[in-house]
C-alpha cells in the first residue's frame, strides 16, 4: 500500500472512530470500536472494520445503524479530510479481537489443567 493510501486510511480510521463515539446518535449503535480502514487504489471504496461488543442481536443493530449513517459520515470525512470524493464506505463486523479473546481463554484453560495434573 502506498504512503498516501496508509496515511489517508489512519486517518479516516481515526475520524470515524471519533463520529461514531462522540457525534452518531442513533440508539442501535452500541458499543463498537473501528479496527481498521482498508481503501481501494483509487480511493472509491472504504472497507471500514469494526469490532462490536455484545450479543448477535447488538452486532445486527449497531451495523444496521453504522449502515444507515454511512452517508453522514462520508460526508464528514470529505469535509474533515479536504476530499474532493469521499469513498463508498461500507462496514464490515471484524470479530478477530472476540477470536483472541476466545484464544486466550482456552490457552489459560489447558494451563489450568496442565498444573491441576502436574500436582
Amino acid at each position: 500500500m502506498s504512503m498516501r493510501l496508509e496515511r489517508l486510511s489512519a486517518a479516516m480510521k481515526e475520524e470515524v472512530s471519533l463520529m461514531i463515539q462522540r457525534e452518531l446518535k442513533d440508539p442501535r449503535i452500541g458499543f463498537c470500536s473501528v479496527t481498521r480502514v482498508e481503501l481501494s487504489q483509487d480511493l472509491g471504496h472504504a472497507k471500514v472494520f469494526v469490532s462490536v461488543l455484545g450479543e448477535e442481536e447488538d452486532k445486527r443493530r449497531t451495523m444496521e445503524g453504522l449502515k444507515s449513517a454511512s452517508g453522514f459520515i462520508r460526508s464528514e470525512l470529505t469535509r474533515r479530510l479536504g476530499l474532493y470524493h469521499a469513498p463508498e464506505i461500507m462496514f464490515k463486523l471484524d470479530e478477530s479481537i472476540e477470536k483472541g479473546v476466545e484464544i486466550a481463554r482456552i490457552l489459560n484453560q489447558l494451563k489450568e489443567d496442565r498444573d491441576a495434573g502436574a500436582t
